[in-house]
C-alpha cells in the first residue's frame, strides 16, 4: 500500500455501495432507494433556495429543520440533532459514545457498523441473530458496552417489537442503546415513544427511505439532551456547517408535506405485499418485511446464479457473499411497473 498512508488507512476495509449504474437502462432494485420522486413541495422549495444567498454559510444550529421536526416528531428541539445523512450521525455516535468502550451488534446487519469500528478503534462483538434471522433481546441484557440495534434490521428486513427493545433498555441502563430506524416507516413503531423514559436511548432515522432523499443526504438523531449535546461536541469539533442551504429547505418542507409522505409510503407497502405473495407462488421463502424491500431465497436456484441471471435482464438486486446470508438476494421494491418486470423475468429464470 501507498507509503504516504497512515496504519489506519492500511487496516480499513471501507463500506461498498450498492451498484450505481451509469446510465438509465437499468430497473435498480439494489440500494433501497424510494421509487417515487420527493414531494413537489420539496422541489419548489429547493430551486427557490438555489439564489444569490447560496454565498452565505447555512445555519450550524439547523433551527428551523429542528424546529420543524420538534412539532412533526412531537420532541423537544434540545432533542433532535441533525446530520449529513443518518451515516454521518452513526459516524458521529460511534465517537461520541463508544470510542472508548465495547459495542455490540447483530452478526448480520448494516455492514457500515464494523467499517466505523475499525475507524474509532473500537471493540465489538457481533451477537449471532437465530436461525429465523430474528433478535433475541436476551442476548444484549447487562452488556459491557454500547449497543446497536437496526430495526428494522437490514438486509434481512425483520422487525423487533417495542416491548423487547424495552427490555434491553431497561438492563442497560449505563450504557447508550443506540436504535437505528432508517426504515421505520415502512411498518413499525418508533422508539421515539420511549426517550422520555430512557436517558441511554438514542433513536437514529433518515429522510433518504420514506422520504425519497437518499440525494440530499439528511439524517436525524432523538434523545436526551446530555446525548444530543455529545453529538454536537463531535461535529463542531469536524465540521460545523454538515448540512448546506439546498438540504435544509428540501428537508424542513419534506416534513411538512405529510399528506404526500404517507400516499407513497402506503403505496410502497402495498407493493410490497403483492410481490412477497407473488413471489411466494414461484417458490421463493420470503422474510417477513416492515421495510421497503425484501429478503428471499429460492427453494432450489442458488441466489448468485439468480443474481446474475438478473443481471443480465438490465435488473440490479443485492447479492451478499457473506456466511449464513450467501443464499439470499435483497430486493428493494420499486414501482408496480418495476416489480412486474422483476417477476417475469424471474419467471423466465426459473
Amino acid at each position: 500500500m501507498n507509503n504516504f498512508f497512515s496504519g489506519l488507512v492500511e487496516k480499513l476495509e471501507p463500506y461498498v455501495p450498492g451498484e450505481q449504474p451509469k446510465n438509465n437502462n437499468y430497473i435498480k432494485l439494489n440500494t433501497n432507494e424510494n421509487p417515487y420522486p420527493p414531494s413537489p413541495k420539496v422541489i419548489r422549495a429547493i430551486k427557490e433556495a438555489a439564489n444569490e444567498d447560496l454565498r452565505l454559510y447555512p445555519d450550524p444550529e439547523c433551527e428551523k429543520l429542528r424546529n420543524t421536526a420538534s412539532d412533526y416528531y412531537n420532541i423537544d428541539a434540545e432533542q433532535i440533532f441533525v446530520g449529513n445523512g443518518s451515516d454521518e450521525v452513526l459516524a458521529f455516535s460511534f465517537g461520541a459514545f463508544f470510542a472508548d468502550r465495547r459495542i455490540f451488534f447483530p452478526d448480520i446487519t448494516y455492514s457500515f457498523y464494523p467499517v466505523y469500528a475499525k475507524l474509532y478503534n473500537v471493540a465489538f462483538e457481533k451477537i449471532p441473530l437465530d436461525r429465523n434471522f430474528e433478535i433475541n433481546e436476551a442476548d444484549y441484557f447487562m452488556k459491557d458496552g454500547g449497543i446497536i440495534i437496526p430495526n428494522p434490521n437490514a438486509p434481512t428486513s425483520k422487525y423487533l417489537d417495542l416491548n423487547k427493545i424495552e427490555e434491553i433498555l431497561k438492563t442497560n441502563k449505563e450504557n447508550v442503546v443506540l436504535i437505528d430506524e432508517a426504515y421505520i416507516d415502512f411498518g413499525g413503531d418508533s422508539c421515539t415513544s420511549l426517550l422520555n423514559k430512557y436517558s441511554n436511548l438514542l433513536v437514529v432515522q433518515t429522510l433518504s427511505k420514506s422520504r425519497s432523499l437518499a440525494g440530499l443526504r439528511v439524517g436525524f438523531a432523538f434523545g436526551s439532551e446530555e446525548l444530543i449535546s455529545g453529538l454536537n461536541r463531535i461535529k463542531n469539533s469536524f465540521n460545523s456547517y454538515t448540512l448546506d442551504r439546498i438540504a435544509l429547505v428540501g428537508a424542513t418542507e419534506a416534513l411538512k408535506d405529510d399528506a404526500y409522505f404517507k400516499e407513497k409510503k402506503n403505496k410502497i407497502i402495498q407493493t410490497r405485499e403483492e410481490t412477497s405473495h407473488a413471489l411466494k407462488t414461484l417458490n421463493f421463502n420470503v422474510l417477513d418485511s416492515k421495510t421497503n424491500f425484501i429478503f428471499i431465497s429460492h427453494e432450489r436456484l442458488n441466489a448468485e446464479y439468480i443474481f446474475n441471471k438478473l443481471r443480465g435482464e438490465k435488473i440490479l438486486i443485492r447479492y451478499f457473499n457473506q456466511p449464513r446470508i450467501n443464499n439470499f438476494l435483497r430486493v428493494t421494491i420499486g414501482t408496480d411497473r418495476e416489480m412486474q418486470n422483476f417477476i417475469k423475468s424471474l419467471e423466465k429464470i426459473i
